[in-house]
């Protein structure tokens, strides 16, 4: 198995980012033209619907891990040995 539990965390966690700034903007409005009175901003969403975008990351980010991780398994994408006898002893 080329990849070790925290690898496949890292993997998990650095696509569930960027998956996450993908989806954030789909569906996002402006407040209405008159000046917002409940001191928000703006150019703040009238609904950000945040929950179900980060559900929505979940489970699109496990999709994309469940791709990556599989084409490394396969050797489509083999992941190189590092070559320990040239590194600094410590």
């Amino acid at each position: 198995m080329p990849l070790g539990p925290f690898t496949l965390v890292a993997i998990y966690l650095t696509t569930w980012w960027i998956v996450l700034f993908m989806i954030l903007p789909i569906g996002m409005r402006d407040q209405v033209d008159a000046p917002p009175t409940d001191g928000s901003q703006w150019g703040a969403p009238a609904n950000p619907n945040l929950k179900k975008k980060f559900i929505t990351t979940t489970w699109v980010s496990a999709i994309i891990w469940a791709i990556i991780v599989g084409v490394v398994w396969t050797g489509i994408m083999p992941i190189p040995e590092i070559d320990t006898s040239r590194l600094p002893a410590l």
